[in-house]
């Protein structure tokens, strides 16, 4: 009895090192495989695969094409509006400026109008009066008063008569011999006077310089 026991305890070891051995051999025909594989899969920085397909959670890629159909619409549309905006506001600056210009005439006008009422009076006064000085003396008036008021709105008279010749603002329709030798060059009569308005010539004196 006691030497079957021996057998088989010897048995049992045999088994034993059959079974480790066994399980040497798989584990290590599974590491030669993990090792073929990881040799023919690409793998990132992390020890991960690198598969050809794109991440689930990634946006996709936009094609050049739609990109730049998308920029031009984007550009036209900021062209469009910038364009609304810049015809609105010529069309209103044009507006303001002929509103401005309107105001600027009925504003001359009105301060013309009680002038324009003696000089009815004026004629009325021509057809019944034959107080010729009191006439001219009335017309003096009405005169005097319409240059005061042409002169409220920036009108100013240039002075030619004597001074030198100015081609910027005189406009010599003849030459005559001086009546002197200090004279020469300068503006000997003057045929119809010149005016500024705010400090700009807006009508040219026509003069006779002496030569």
């Amino acid at each position: 009895m006691p030497e079957n026991t021996e057998f088989n305890i010897d048995q049992d070891k045999n088994y034993e090192m059959n079974e480790d051995k066994a399980s040497l051999e798989t584990d290590n025909l599974v590491n030669e495989e993990n090792s073929e594989i990881s040799n023919n899969v690409p793998l990132d920085n992390a020890g991960q695969e690198i598969s050809g397909e794109a991440p689930a959670g990634g946006a996709p890629k936009l094609d050049p094409l739609d990109a730049a159909k998308a920029e031009i619409a984007e550009l036209k549309d900021k062209y469009l509006r910038l364009y609304a905006d810049f015809e609105n506001f010529r069309r209103r600056t044009a507006k303001e400026k002929l509103e401005m210009i309107s105001g600027a005439s009925a504003d001359t006008v009105k301060l013309i109008l009680p002038i324009v009422d003696d000089f009815e009076r004026a004629k009325v006064s021509f057809d019944s009066s034959t107080d010729i000085e009191a006439l001219k003396e009335g017309v003096d008036l009405i005169y005097n008063k319409l240059y005061k008021a042409l002169e409220s709105k920036g009108l100013k008279a240039m002075e030619s008569k004597g001074a030198d010749f100015d081609a910027e603002i005189h406009e010599s329709i003849a030459q005559f011999p001086a009546p002197s030798e200090d004279l020469k060059g300068k503006v000997i009569d003057e045929i119809e006077k010149g005016y500024y308005l705010n400090d700009k010539v807006i009508r040219y004196a026509k003069v006779i310089v002496g030569a």
